[in-house]
């Protein structure tokens, strides 16, 4: 199924931390920080201003970012978890 966002919403997926073992102690995937770090799957089109412009996102298919732990809203897709944040949500893009 493909998901095209609306407006300045974007579809991301969280990227996985690779997993440091540090002194044998394993935690367990329930006790783990939701990953910060993400990749653009889909982007909307962009935002509407005042004048009835539409204003390009800044963020585009393929870009990394980094989100709040909390931001968005989650979905599954075809199995696969997503999350669908505002463009104003994103803190920040990885190079």
């Amino acid at each position: 199924m493909k998901v095209i966002p609306l407006y300045d919403r974007v579809l991301l997926k969280r990227l996985e931390e690779k997993e440091v073992k540090r002194g044998g102690i394993i935690i367990p995937d329930t006790a783990k920080e939701k990953p910060q770090e993400a990749e653009v799957i889909e982007a909307g089109k962009g935002r509407v201003n005042d004048e009835g412009k539409v204003v390009p996102l800044e963020v585009k298919k393929g870009d990394r970012v980094l989100i709040g732990k909390y931001s968005g809203t989650e979905v599954t897709i075809d199995g696969v978890e997503h999350i669908i944040v505002r463009e104003d949500e994103i803190l920040a893009k990885l190079s």
